[in-house]
């Protein structure tokens, strides 16, 4: 073997082993995701006589629009006795006025300099303090949660002691175009499937932001004073780090409608953006961690975290399988290529897996075929990171909603 072929030959390695790593985490995490967790509704059933003082914290920002529609179908659906709270975050419409009218508590916070969701969270911690409540659940002022999920966040949370994760969807209508219904799927298989299996394998559930429940002792002390983009994420990371690994509840729901496509962009760019951010500061130091103090719920987040998201890992995949293809053809060793080819290949199946047993109601079998778009789609997402990530918190412009100057992102 020349030289030429020895290093072509350790390049080849260096290219496919790391990826066949990402794409085994994610086999796996599948795979292991994929059947339902039965034990947690008897889990829930069980606390269901615990007595239990319930609060719902609501951020909102120039949420007029939504505000009214939320906490009518929250009100109608939680336990007698929950109190919820409205925190008006810098609003400059009459959000604060209509919440007021619908029948829940109301609290406006003007601060221009300190500005995203973590603070309006901090500040209506701040006024819960004076009377807290046991368990604390978080709800973005557009979303939904189904029907009894509050009271299985709160037993949950009673049993666990730890924060509760629901399952956050979005929803769109089946005329919804393929990119929105595409991206709505890749959220049902992180925030549903991906999550389930992580955390039967050990780990440590994701918060997602939405339909999260905390014990008032764990959220007291909760760092939620931040414009972090992915508070919620970084916030799972630092509870873990305490040892209280929250807890992933799948039959309690969120849910959310999905943005227009020309904001399906910029919200998922945010989102991603975010991710890769914590990713790169925290993935590492996690696995190191649980190797070192034995524990599964650090090293199996920080495996997850490791695992870039769905459209990155496939196009990367992908590209590469592309590389040592043509590296094969200068006889280079295949072995690489066929490692690659058959973890890829894996993955690809169970993601279709997850649609057939999952997601065949949201995302349509001609929407199905156009995945590879998505993916090209997803491209210029990445390439921005590249140049630097969104560091700003912005506000997703809702449905129906005439562009404002803060409405760019989610």
């Amino acid at each position: 073997m020349t030289i030429l072929e020895s290093t072509l030959s350790v390049l080849s390695w260096l290219l496919a082993a790391p990826l066949v790593f990402l794409f085994g985490i994610y086999a796996l995490e599948l795979l292991t995701g994929l059947a339902p967790v039965k034990q947690e509704d008897s889990l829930a059933d069980s606390a269901r006589t615990v007595a239990t003082k319930l609060a719902i914290l609501v951020p909102a920002h120039n949420e007029a629009g939504q505000i009214v529609d939320t906490l009518s179908a929250l009100l109608n659906n939680v336990p007698q006795g929950t109190r919820t709270l409205v925190v008006a975050d810098n609003c400059s419409d009459d959000t604060a006025e209509l919440a007021r009218k619908a029948g829940a508590d109301v609290a406006e916070r003007q601060d221009q300099e300190f500005r995203g969701k973590g603070y309006a969270l901090a500040f209506g911690r701040d006024i819960l303090a004076a009377d807290p409540p046991d368990c604390v659940i978080i709800l973005d002022a557009d979303c939904k949660l189904a029907a009894g999920s509050a009271e299985k966040l709160a037993a949950a949370v009673a049993i666990k002691s730890v924060p509760v994760q629901a399952t956050n969807l979005i929803h769109s209508s089946s005329e919804a175009p393929p990119v929105v219904q595409i991206s709505n799927f890749a959220m049902l298989v992180k925030n549903l499937v991906r999550q389930r299996g992580m955390t039967r394998l050990g780990g440590a559930a994701l918060l997602t932001g939405t339909g999260m429940a905390f014990p008032w002792q764990i959220f007291a002390k909760a760092p939620l004073a931040n414009s972090d983009l992915a508070e919620d994420l970084a916030l799972g990371i630092t509870i873990t780090k305490q040892g209280n690994p929250p807890y992933f509840l799948a039959s309690a729901g969120v849910s959310s409608e999905a943005a227009a496509e020309e904001d399906t962009i910029v919200q998922r760019t945010r989102w991603e953006h975010g991710f890769l951010t914590t990713a790169r500061r925290h993935a590492l130091p996690l696995i190191m961690s649980g190797l070192r103090h034995l524990s599964r719920s650090q090293l199996f987040l920080g495996l997850h975290l490791l695992v870039p998201p769905l459209a990155l890992l496939m196009a990367t995949g992908f590209g590469v399988l592309a590389l040592l293809a043509s590296l094969f053809v200068l006889g280079i060793s295949p072995l690489p290529f066929s490692l690659l080819l058959a973890i890829v290949t894996i993955a690809v199946l169970l993601t279709f897996a997850a649609w057939w047993l999952e997601a065949r109601h949201i995302l349509s079998p001609s929407a199905l075929a156009r995945i590879p778009l998505y993916v090209l789609w997803k491209i210029p997402v990445y390439l921005k990171l590249l140049r630097g990530s969104e560091t700003r918190w912005i506000r997703t412009r809702r449905t129906g909603e005439n562009p404002g100057p803060d409405d760019k992102s989610a």
